[in-house]
């Protein structure tokens, strides 16, 4: 009997922490989409901001837009291959 208890136990604790598992790689991949999303946008708005102000510097602005946004979304990828070991290590 005891022996099936503990059987019984330790599958319920690795369903458990399978469960935990797929929460925490949805909230990870979940707040590492959303936060970028929301930079990226900001920053374009700012970046379209400073171009309606000042046309004449926009070829400067739009190098440096389009860098910020290319590190702002390696920060997104970063959380997907964060979420990617929690789901499958």
């Amino acid at each position: 009997m005891p022996a099936e208890v503990a059987r019984e136990v330790s599958g319920g604790l690795l369903q458990n922490i399978d469960a935990v598992k797929s929460i925490a790689t949805a909230l990870t991949i979940a707040i590492g989409a959303i936060a970028p999303a929301f930079a990226i946008g900001r920053l374009a708005s700012h970046a379209m901001d400073a171009i309606g102000r000042n046309p004449d510097a926009a070829p400067k602005i739009q190098t440096a837009m389009i860098l910020a946004i290319a590190f702002t979304e390696a920060i997104a990828i970063y959380a997907l291959v964060i979420a990617l070991i929690i789901k499958f290590v």
